[in-house]
């Protein structure tokens, strides 16, 4: 039998993406491109073993905010709003299941632009979003924020949070995504990578932060 999708060469493997046996070069060439490829599909999962980083050419600097300088004390400092944000990615993607890495890349860099404005004019400015899904993403990151300002004056009767905190914490993200990603439109690698993180079937409990009030953590 022929593949399902160009209907020329032979048949080899069973795609369930489109629920049809496809042959090796289609499902090579129209992975997590044209087709919605589930996370447990073998062929898929093989890929990304033997997939190599993505080059240094493919990234435009600008997107990854390279003038914004983020310290390894920084990330130390801050690990719980880093993986407060971290859950919050999960907690959307795992709400809407048709959602893929570039929805959440643009999400964090419409953020990380809105905050950069915020920290060096005072301005605000809501960047604009291109569709529901990455407005759901960004509200789910605000109410993360506000929950830890919130958490901070609770415990220590004042929040520590900055402007500038935030707008360092949501840059790292936009660098992990992009490193994650395989970069093809419907990739879903660093989805994948924050379920990996923050299972669906574990809930969300109160830990004490060092230093710096509490947050929402698996």
């Amino acid at each position: 039998m022929s593949c399902s999708i160009c209907e020329i060469r032979k048949e080899k493997r069973f795609c369930p993406a489109i629920h049809g046996r496809i042959c090796p070069q289609c499902c090579g060439e129209q992975r997590e491109v044209t087709l919605d490829c589930p996370s447990d599909c073998p062929y898929l999962q093989q890929a990304r073993e033997h997939e190599k980083p993505r080059a240094a050419e493919e990234f435009d600097s600008a997107s990854l905010f390279l003038h914004i300088e983020i310290s390894e004390q920084f990330t130390y400092e801050r690990e719980h709003l880093l993986m407060g944000l971290s859950y919050a990615l999960s907690q959307a993607a795992h709400g809407d299941r048709s959602l893929n890495d570039r929805d959440l890349i643009n999400a964090l860099s419409a953020m990380s632009t809105r905050y950069e404005r915020l920290v060096n004019s005072g301005l605000h400015y809501e960047e604009a979003l291109t569709g529901r899904a990455q407005l759901a993403v960004s509200a789910q990151l605000e109410e993360m924020v506000k929950q830890y300002r919130e958490a901070e004056q609770k415990q220590l009767g004042f929040s520590n949070l900055r402007d500038s905190d935030v707008l360092k914490s949501l840059v790292f993200l936009v660098r992990l995504a992009n490193g994650r990603t395989s970069g093809r439109p419907k990739s879903r690698a660093f989805i994948d990578f924050l379920f990996a993180q923050f299972p669906e079937n574990k809930s969300a409990v109160i830990q004490p932060a060092e230093a710096a009030g509490r947050i929402i953590v698996p």
